[in-house]
């Protein structure tokens, strides 16, 4: 599946991805997100569990084994843009500010946040068609909530 997912993103086809190559095109952006740091913790990857498990009404186990998947497909995938095309394909633009408020809970999910993380989020919020106001919003939300 994973490879069918990488060919089928990189030629950028399918206009509308299935549900489960939408899941894992978010999953791999939010591992991405947390790498960008140079420094992937415990916390930021139980946050990436605790979201799928949230978004997409998994069980633990499958959630671990969704991200586990995404690891794999981020470490293979050459760039962001990939993964930012496949969401803008199978995600409505109303429903994206959810995508960066979950993108945030990652970066934040360690307590720091650094130039990698904020530059990052910044061009991935961009490519998703939200921009810098409302990202910051959806940043503020995150730490107030």
């Amino acid at each position: 599946m994973l490879s069918k997912f990488l060919t089928s993103v990189l030629k950028g086809v399918p206009a509308t991805l299935p549900d489960e190559d939408a899941r894992l095109a978010l999953t791999a952006l939010l591992v991405r997100v947390a790498r960008s740091d140079n420094f992937y913790d415990d916390a930021e990857a139980d946050q990436i569990d605790k979201l799928l498990m949230a978004r997409y009404d998994l069980s633990p186990f499958e959630a671990t084994a969704l991200r586990r998947q995404a690891e794999k497909a981020e470490e293979q995938a050459a760039d962001t843009v990939q993964f930012t095309r496949a969401i803008k394909d199978a995600v409505p633009l109303e429903d994206r500010i959810g995508v960066v408020e979950d993108l945030w809970k990652v970066v934040l999910a360690d307590g720091k946040r650094d130039a990698e993380e904020d530059s990052l989020l910044r061009l991935v919020s961009n490519l998703l068609g939200i921009n810098d106001r409302d990202s910051a919003l959806a940043r503020q939300r995150v730490t107030a909530g």
